[in-house]
């Protein structure tokens, strides 16, 4: 059966997310200096480093608990039939956890550390603080933009906040996860990504100022600096740098997200090319590699992302993403219609 362009499109956000992350595994968590003494350029997926303790886990082509994280969430999602069940998005990704070890690994960030053990001693979601700043809710919301419409804003919002809530909450984490999930859902309509881009500042204000929790710096400012950055490039070296340099590339989503969309930009809009540049730049490589590379991937679709590039993702992770494409515009459509109908 052909796809349909959004069916393309969606399939091209799951495998861009996986794409992204499995190139920039080996570099994660490393400053570019090391990055570039140990490695040169990456331009090929790679197994994790001995050396490297976040990455040594994680063979050639594999993907990390960014993309793991994010099936976790696509998986409670199909298990409701479209709907977003925040307990099961919690356990799920608490049985991905503890099936990896990933307690006993250097994988998971702080604040889904210790949301996953307050949801492993029995609290409830509900109960939860998960005031923290770390880009756990940005990092696994791909599966919401092929989901959710961006039509509604305030409910687009209070729909990323839920699916975030397990181990997210604060008013930044949510801010950097709408900015992500709205680009890719624009992008599966079909949207340029001119428009998306000049929209995801004011997207993010939104959100960040829905119900404020923090003091931090706004993510729309850093969204508008990271693309300064890149429109005031020199090259694509130099500009890399001062990414890394001024917008930051660290664990933490008001780093993480603007970096992201800077990638996106700066790679034009080329999931092959944005995963390799993510690679190389330095910090939370993979994590912002599976945020751009997927929003890249939803731009153009799956038939963007090269063929080696994808079968041997394939070949690593024993997965059919086209299982989560077709429920996904299935439950996009009903979502659609229901916007039409009312």
């Amino acid at each position: 059966m052909t796809m349909t362009h959004q069916e393309k499109r969606i399939l091209g956000a799951f495998y861009g997310q996986a794409l992204g992350d499995a190139m920039g595994m080996p570099s994660e968590l490393w400053p570019r200096s090391r990055v570039k003494q140990h490695f040169g350029w990456i331009d090929r997926f790679l197994p994790g480093p001995a050396e490297n303790n976040a990455a040594c886990y994680f063979g050639r082509a594999a993907f990390t608990d960014d993309t793991s994280m994010a099936l976790a969430l696509a998986d409670a999602i199909i298990s409701h039939d479209g709907e977003i069940d925040a307990e099961t998005i919690g356990a799920n990704i608490l049985r991905w956890a503890e099936a990896f070890d990933a307690f006993n690994k250097n994988v998971l960030g702080p604040t889904s550390k210790i949301a996953l053990n307050a949801l492993k001693n029995g609290t409830p979601v509900a109960q939860l603080e998960n005031n923290g700043l770390t880009n756990g809710a940005a990092m696994r919301v791909s599966p919401l933009g092929c989901l959710l419409p961006a039509r509604d804003l305030p409910a687009f919002i209070d729909a990323v906040a839920l699916a975030s809530s397990p181990t997210h909450k604060s008013d930044v984490a949510i801010a950097g996860a709408t900015a992500i999930a709205w680009a890719i859902s624009r992008a599966i309509d079909g949207t340029d990504w001119a428009t998306i881009r000049d929209e995801l500042p004011a997207i993010a204000r939104a959100a960040q100022e829905r119900r404020v929790t923090t003091f931090s710096a706004a993510m729309a400012a850093r969204i508008e600096l990271a693309l300064q950055v890149v429109a005031q490039g020199r090259g694509t070296e130099s500009t890399m740098q001062q990414i890394y340099d001024l917008v930051g590339t660290g664990t933490s989503t008001i780093e993480s997200v603007p970096a992201a969309i800077a990638m996106v930009e700066l790679a034009a809009t080329d999931p092959n090319r944005c995963a390799i540049l993510c690679a190389n730049l330095g910090g939370d490589t993979d994590t912002i590699g599976a945020m751009a590379v997927a929003i890249c991937g939803a731009l153009h679709g799956i038939d963007a992302i090269d063929a080696q590039l994808k079968a041997e993702l394939d070949a690593a992770n024993a997965l059919d993403f086209t299982h989560y494409s077709r429920a996904f515009v299935r439950f996009r459509q009903q979502r659609e219609a229901a916007y039409a109908d009312a």
